[in-house]
């Protein structure tokens, strides 16, 4: 049992509302009585532990007083007062979230205490109950704002290692490409003439990254090949071309770990197939090269053609597109290879004609 806690009794007959007044307040508990179901709705509070409510009351009954504290959503439980050898009233009552009912007049003194006793430690649970849910909520609401900015850092830190990972592997790409002069400068032009492909196209900004990854690293694989056979006068032999052909898939193991590049390690393997089926590494064609595999494909393709090389002179501009075009269909996507060869000869690059 609550001591001191706060009962709301309503009852028009003065001598009813007098007698359970001075019942409860022997009880220990405060009372607060009011004659009138209007009355009890203008007092009732959060503060309130019981409610004693009378049925029969001018102006708004108990049924209708009781249908307006639902709808405050406070919880207290209500106890009817109501005549003898009227069940019916009971029933009803209970049916609209009554706690319990009282038969008036109060003979048992005792059942009467029990049944406000019941009632408050309804009330307790419920309070309690409350509490325990707006503190699991408080604490969700903090571990979610935690979580948010653990994830934030975690991105952020994300990002920074994803951007020093990409510039390492550029700076390593870069260094052993200005070594050889045949070789040099080649990511940085197949990377540009895949840029303004791509931009012909208006490919969405997420799809501009990915190309512009995999253009950087199309030709890591070379890192670890020994390829001093390139600066060779001649053919190559059969063994020389063998290693060579390595690389894409080589660079496709070493992007392997970083799940960031995961689709920039597909176009990196695959920038030597074919669309006829006839490339390598894995022989692949048709529908199985994605757009940005077939626009490196053509953009290294073409700086190859227009580069200098010790076994063969460089073509033009014109002469590389020319062979573009005749190799479309079977090695190249058609559609793709006229926008480009439009973007090169109209001089949009800013590295057309350089070796």
């Amino acid at each position: 049992m609550k001591l001191g806690a706060k009962i709301l009794i309503a009852d028009d007959d003065d001598l009813v509302r007098t007698a359970v007044e001075k019942i409860l307040t022997l009880f220990d508990y405060e009372v607060m009585a009011v004659c009138s179901g209007q009355e009890v709705l203008d007092q009732v509070s959060d503060e309130i532990d019981v409610i004693v409510l009378d049925i029969n009351m001018p102006d708004m009954n108990g049924f209708q007083t009781l249908e307006k504290l639902n709808e405050t959503n406070l919880d207290i439980p209500v106890l009817f007062l109501t005549g003898a050898g009227s069940m019916d009233y009971a029933l009803k009552a209970m049916n609209l979230g009554a706690y319990d009912f009282l038969t008036k007049p109060i003979n048992d003194i005792g059942l009467f205490k029990i049944k406000i006793e019941r009632a408050l430690e309804k009330r307790l649970y419920v309070r309690h109950e409350k509490m325990y849910r707006e503190d699991l909520e408080s604490k969700v609401q903090e571990k979610t704002r935690e979580l948010a900015e653990k994830n934030i850092l975690l991105e952020q830190y994300s990002n920074s290692l994803e951007a020093a990972t990409v510039q390492i592997m550029t700076s390593l790409q870069t260094a052993i490409e200005e070594k050889d002069e045949y070789t040099g400068g080649h990511t940085l032009r197949v990377t540009e003439y895949s840029m303004r492909l791509g931009q012909a196209l208006d490919l969405p900004p997420e799809e501009m990254l990915i190309l512009r990854r995999a253009a950087q690293f199309h030709d890591l694989g070379k890192l670890v090949i020994d390829l001093s056979c390139i600066q060779k006068a001649g053919s190559l032999t059969r063994e020389e071309w063998e290693l060579i052909k390595k690389h894409p898939e080589i660079g496709a193991n070493i992007i392997e770990p970083l799940a960031f590049m995961e689709r920039e390690r597909h176009i990196i393997r695959h920038h030597h197939e074919r669309l006829d089926g006839t490339g390598y590494p894995d022989g692949i064609g048709g529908s199985d090269l994605d757009q940005l595999t077939r626009i490196i494909t053509i953009a290294d393709s073409y700086d190859a053609m227009t580069s200098m090389r010790n076994y063969r002179r460089n073509l033009t501009d014109e002469e590389a597109a020319a062979e573009l075009r005749r190799c479309a269909g079977k090695q190249y996507d058609p559609e793709l290879v006229e926008i480009f060869s439009r973007v090169v000869l109209s001089g949009n690059s800013q590295y057309k004609g350089q070796n």
